[in-house]
């Protein structure tokens, strides 16, 4: 029985046509600065998203250190929020690396950050205080949507304050999927992407590569990042097996994501009714599943039933279930099932 693998949309495995296009890439040495796939899916993505350049680099968490440090110095700092991928699990890289101080936000019910409570963090210009130099925010965030109004604001402020802004993008394209409404997802992308001064993408999670991100900015940035990817040892030599990978999934994997976000709801609405539980409805491709009273210390049994049934999740009491392209509806009904099994049986 083939496992349905809900744990993340990190765990897809390369398409054929992904796997021909890596096959078919034409390869240099990207440390030189000669790698033609490489260059290729950077001039692609910035295009794409309205910047003058662009960087790969190995992973997310590298993107979003390398842009955390290419807009601060030592003694800095950024503004970021408490559950943010960039704060709470990438290792403190800022504050290690490059002695960038991170300031955390409560964040919001809905998740955003309180343009109050931004501007409260923004610290005055005086020697006893860290200098306030970047906002950072995240979309999607645990796979939540954040409103196009609310980033207009969020940004706003900053540029008021002559901060500049990044945007962990890391599903920037599950996020202008969703919010798209029939225009095209690329698009909707550059739309999100033009409020910031740096945004990293991701292309191993819903894009369905093998691994890689990009970060883009200005040129001048993006230089600076680079020097920071070289010092974090992320610079490759024939990257460009995995950034065709990466060219591929923008040409291919961007408009179906909305299949996700739909097999993301049905997993949700199978879930719903159970007394034990209480289903997060999901905005994306990532539903969240609270176990409450006594369920709660059943947890732990719940996930080894699981895999019993050939269902991975991760969690413990606030599970966690990613769609993604190698799930389908039946395996998704599946899980529901297995779940059900678990609770009724």
């Amino acid at each position: 029985m083939k496992p349905i693998d809900l744990r993340s949309d990190t765990v897809t495995r390369p398409a054929p046509g992904m796997r021909a296009a890596m096959f078919d890439a034409p390869l240099g040495d990207d440390v030189f600065g000669d790698d033609p796939s490489v260059n290729a899916l950077q001039d692609k993505i910035a295009g794409l998203l309205g910047f003058e350049a662009a960087l790969f680099v190995p992973t997310g968490t590298q993107s979003n250190l390398c842009a955390v440090l290419a807009h601060c110095q030592r003694g800095d700092e950024y503004i970021v929020g408490q559950m943010q991928h960039c704060y709470r699990w990438e290792g403190g890289g800022a504050a290690v690396f490059g002695s960038v101080q991170p300031q955390p936000l409560a964040h919001q019910p809905d998740g955003t950050l309180g343009l109050a409570d931004i501007e409260a963090a923004i610290k005055p210009d005086d020697p006893h205080f860290a200098r306030t130099r970047l906002l950072a925010l995240e979309n999607t965030l645990g796979g939540r949507l954040m409103p196009l109004p609310y980033l207009e604001q969020a940004t706003a402020l900053a540029r008021r304050h002559g901060l500049g802004t990044h945007l962990d993008g890391a599903r920037l394209f599950n996020a202008a999927v969703a919010q798209a409404a029939g225009r095209p997802a690329a698009a909707e992308a550059r739309r999100i992407a033009g409020l910031f001064d740096t945004v990293s993408v991701c292309f191993s999670k819903g894009l369905g590569t093998p691994a890689g991100s990009a970060l883009c900015g200005s040129r001048e940035l993006i230089a600076r990042a680079r020097r920071v990817r070289k010092m974090a040892g992320g610079a490759m030599r024939q990257a460009g097996l995995l950034a065709a990978a990466a060219a591929y999934a923008l040409d291919h994997h961007v408009e179906r994501l909305a299949e996700d976000h739909a097999l993301a709801r049905r997993l949700a609405d199978g879930l719903a009714g159970l007394e034990a539980l209480r289903v997060e409805p999901p905005e994306t491709n990532i539903v969240f599943v609270d176990l409450l009273g006594a369920a709660r210390d059943r947890s732990q049994a719940l996930l080894d039933h699981l895999k019993t049934q050939g269902v991975l999740a991760t969690g413990l009491y606030r599970l966690r279930f990613v769609t993604h392209l190698d799930v389908d509806a039946a395996g998704v009904d599946r899980a529901v099932a297995a779940v059900r099994g678990f609770f009724q049986g």
